[in-house]
């Protein structure tokens, strides 16, 4: 049996604002396992304790209680960061170093070892659209192009595992692709995934499970046929200019409709009898409605 690449059992780690008040938990008794090879999402609301937990991981803050380690090794030892790429939401990074250096200063820090170190580096500067500007100080970089040095840096020092929060946060709609892009590509290689973000349909392309917390509690584990299987309804979208029964106008031309998988192709010869153009058929259960009723909302 594998030994897992993360495994946490009753975190705990609770914030004393003054001295005399009531502590504040930020998590609650948070345990699961990620498997090597594995993408796990985890998704919250702001606040709900996702990046305590990989402040926790990463070793940047204690935990009051519970217990977490990286492959086997607790994270209260540095030696179980050998390894790790790791993007925080806002990465802080040396900005009167260029890309190349920060890149340069990683695999040294994780005492990786290649052939041609500089044309490494260069590489994966060149996946993220950095290589014009590798040479340049940081620090008249915009948030996006920032963002992608902070991936770059995590990807070139070939990791085992990777802890993103938010990874996706101030890239563009194509800088968003190319980071998916890649990350599909690492997992398809053996690399684990642990991360966060509010972009719950890039969550959705990428992780096997998803973890959903709320208020410091992990609410429930799923996998992506769990979340399917849990509803019968169908989303259908489609294009055309004639109604539908059990249709209705998203915008003009523009339609909608839910439909219980029994009825699914009597609705797609309707509409082809219609004249529709059919756009998108999918489980009318997202991840963004699996996590609303966790949490118990509507």
């Amino acid at each position: 049996m594998s030994v897992p690449a993360i495994a946490i059992d009753g975190l705990e780690k609770h914030y004393r604002k003054r001295w005399r008040s009531a502590a504040v938990v930020a998590l609650g008794g948070v345990s699961l396992a990620v498997e090597p090879g594995e993408a796990f999402g985890f998704i919250g609301a702001n606040g709900a304790g996702k990046t305590t937990t990989i402040k926790i991981l990463m070793g940047l803050i204690g935990a009051t209680s519970g217990s977490a380690r990286l492959f086997g090794t607790a994270v209260t030892e540095p030696r179980a960061r050998l390894g790790l790429g790791y993007v925080p939401e806002n990465p802080y990074l040396y900005d009167y170093l260029t890309p190349l250096e920060l890149l340069t200063m990683g695999m040294r820090l994780h005492r990786v070892r290649v052939t041609a170190q500089e044309s490494h580096c260069l590489a994966w500067l060149e996946r993220l659209g950095l290589a014009q500007v590798a040479t340049k100080a940081i620090r008249s970089f915009s948030k996006g192009m920032t963002q992608r040095v902070a991936i770059a840096q995590a990807l070139c020092i070939n990791p085992r595992l990777l802890i993103l929060d938010e990874p996706l946060s101030g890239l563009d709609p194509i800088g968003r692709r190319d980071v998916v892009d890649i990350l599909s590509e690492y997992k398809r290689g053996g690399g684990t995934l642990f991360l966060t973000s509010h972009v719950l349909h890039d969550v959705e392309r990428l992780a096997d499970r998803f973890g959903l917390i709320h208020e410091g509690l992990l609410r429930a584990v799923r996998s992506p046929a769990e979340l399917t299987g849990e509803q019968e309804m169908v989303l259908v979208r489609t294009f055309g200019q004639v109604a539908v029964a059990g249709m209705r106008e998203d915008f003009s031309g523009r339609w909608l409709g839910e439909v219980p998988r029994s009825e699914l192709w009597a609705r797609l010869d309707a509409l082809h009898h219609a004249g529709h153009v059919v756009v998108e058929v999918r489980p009318s259960l997202s991840l963004e409605v699996a996590f609303m009723r966790a949490v118990g909302q509507s």
